[in-house]
């Protein structure tokens, strides 16, 4: 038998030969509700070789590897390549980025090659298997026992990769790239306010199911009925007449239906009396569906969201969204959250706060995110990377905006908490963006008709007679969104904090309000001197008068129904270069990347919790 290493490098020798042109796709399976199916993680320790010239995959003259992989590589006596030796190689821990894994890696960009050996036991007949991804930035591509399985691009959204006829019962080995250079017609584009965290940095497991599937669904509350279940469950493979069975035994409610042509059965389930999903009450029913082989359970709670007017309502009631945005930093070790411990931590700090929404900002996070923010009662805003100055005039961009919407939906349309779908953040004004962004809009109405859509705006600024400014909200866009987010940063990047005092609001549009970012830097511990009227900027005083300010403008906007100021905690970012103040982070967290409660924080939880931000419900 050849030893690990051998075989390893054998392999690698034959891994292009089976590579098609590398260029992102999307896959045509993605499993929903992974995390309740039964699976074998392949978490751990992988082996991994940097590879910043992608060598591996492109020769000298930079032509695709198509007659060997690493094949101009020097050799050895024994024949193996010098250049990569995976069973030599050092390992990273997966789930987890590499830039902070390792000092020289932070502030790495480029291809870097992860390996791993798996045991497995051949599968039961009619049976496939799936290499699933949590998520993995932002181009990736994967073999398996040296045969190409699959690549995505988009760095915050899962895929799966299905390997069926190329497993061994046995010993099988798993070799991919993953490559976080920033791309101009990428997903998010060249320039991000965030670190750009390669690697792994979720999940990464084995899935088996059966031949025909549930690989989709929705189970949701009508919005004119609340005793009425309705939605649709999809079989992957199942031919016309295929039997489903949808059952919530708390509720008494159990119904049957029969898939169609399009392997969808529609679902009707009335259901008496059922405890509607609120932050007051995250009322979870345990939702049993079945088809064939194929059984899967979920917790999902059963809630109305729409709008009436300027109202948002929760259940046919007003309801004012107090929240805080959140970027995917893990608190304390820094890098990108991915654990149920980091998880704990944000969420349980937003709770803290009085909150009872959360803006998870500017991408899609982890699903543990979204399924703890259904047991706490936390409603969610959840993005895609539309962020700032995409190619709006670009259908090969348009189209990966659309994949990146359609996987996040798909995750997570069963989630009570989530209740806006955002399509965008600080965009230009543009008639290609509006185009675009109007694009994306109607798909996502199309994918999810029972939430509402939303995109934080930019918003116009001109003097007014009083001596003050007036915020203008017209941004085209509108005419298109459900909800309307606006950004400021009156204190910060415009006016003292006090020019928040004499700013009116002009808004063009008979819908909602949520202003969805403000706030300003302060680096914690940093403090002015005492008795000081006139506090520094980044000083813990100066984001405190900022707070102070704003809270007493924003009770004066009419269509005000939210606020997630920016943000709950700390995170780094390669464009805040202050030496001493910010050394590559965003400091505009009302708590530090290792757990400091700024004064802000305070004056945010009173006015929450006393209910003093926000009209009352």
């Amino acid at each position: 038998m050849l030893q690990v290493a051998t075989r390893l490098l054998f392999a690698a020798l034959l891994l292009s030969a089976a590579t098609a042109p590398l260029q992102a796709q999307t896959n045509t399976t993605l499993l929903v509700n992974i995390d309740h199916r039964a699976a074998t993680s392949l978490n751990g320790d992988w082996h991994v070789i940097p590879d910043q010239y992608a060598t591996g995959l492109y020769d000298f003259h930079q032509n695709l590897r198509k007659d060997g992989f690493f094949m101009n590589a020097p050799f050895d006596p024994n024949g193996h390549p010098q250049d990569y030796n995976f069973a030599n190689a050092p390992t990273l821990k997966v789930p987890g980025d590499w830039n902070t894994q390792r000092a020289d890696l932070l502030y790495y960009e480029g291809p870097i090659w992860y390996q791993r050996d798996f045991e497995h036991t051949a599968a039961k007949r009619d049976t496939r298997t799936f290499l699933h991804f949590g998520a993995a930035n932002y181009r990736t591509f994967v073999w398996v026992n040296t045969k190409k399985v699959c690549e995505h691009e988009g760095g915050f959204t899962p895929f799966d990769c299905e390997i069926t006829s190329v497993l061994k019962d046995g010993k099988n080995f798993v070799v991919l790239s993953v490559d976080n250079t920033r791309i101009a017609d990428g997903v998010p584009t060249l320039q991000t306010d965030w670190w750009n965290y390669g690697g792994l940095t979720r999940d990464v497991s084995l899935v088996e199911v059966p031949q025909q599937f549930i690989d989709d669904y929705d189970l949701h509350l009508s919005r004119t009925d609340h005793s009425l279940i309705e939605g649709y469950v999809h079989v992957e493979g199942a031919p016309s007449g295929t039997q489903v069975t949808v059952d919530i035994q708390e509720l008494r409610a159990r119904t049957q239906a029969t898939v169609g042509a399009d392997s969808r059965a529609p679902i009707t389930l009335p259901a008496k009396s059922p405890s509607l999903w609120s932050p007051e009450n995250p009322k979870l029913y345990k939702v049993d569906l079945s088809s064939g082989p194929d059984k899967i359970t979920d917790e999902i709670g059963f809630r109305t969201i729409e709008t009436r007017g300027t109202q948002i309502l929760l259940n046919g009631k007003p309801v004012f969204l107090r929240g805080i945005s959140i970027h995917a930093e893990a608190p304390y070790r820094t890098g990108r959250a991915y654990s149920q411990k980091d998880v704990d931590t944000l969420l349980g700090w937003a709770k803290e706060l009085g909150c009872n929404y959360v803006r998870l900002a500017h991408y899609p996070h982890d699903e543990r995110m979204t399924r703890t923010a259904d047991r706490l009662g936390l409603m969610v805003w959840s993005e895609i990377p539309d962020y700032w100055a995409l190619q709006f005039d670009n259908p090969a961009v348009l189209a990966k905006s659309k994949q990146q919407l359609t996987e996040m939906i798909r995750r997570d349309r069963n989630k009570a908490s989530l209740i806006l779908w955002s399509v965008a953040n600080e965009t230009p004004n543009t008639e290609a963006r509006t185009k675009y962004l109007t694009t994306m809009v109607d798909l996502t109405h199309q994918l999810d008709p029972t939430r509402l859509v939303t995109a934080a705006l930019l918003v116009r600024t001109e003097k007014n007679t009083g001596g003050g400014t007036t915020k203008i909200v017209d941004d085209p866009l509108g005419k298109a969104l459900d909800v309307i987010g606006t950004n400021e940063y009156i204190g910060w990047y415009e006016q003292h904090a006090e020019g928040a005092d004499t700013t009116t609001w002009d808004i063009r549009y008979d819908k909602p309000l949520i202003m969805s970012e403000w706030g300003g830097d302060a680096k914690a511990g940093n403090h002015a001197p005492a008795g000081s009227t006139t506090p520094a900027l980044w000083t813990e005083e100066y984001q405190a008068e900022i707070y102070h300010h704003q809270i007493a403008m924003l009770n004066k906007v009419p269509q005000l129904r939210g606020t997630s100021p920016w943000l709950l905690m700390d995170f780094r970012s390669a464009r805040r270069v202050n030496p001493g103040l910010q050394d590559n982070f965003n400091r505009k967290g009302l708590i530090s990347d290792q757990g400091q409660k700024k004064q802000a924080f305070f004056i945010l939880q009173k006015a929450y919790k006393e209910k003093s931000l926000g009209k009352p419900e």
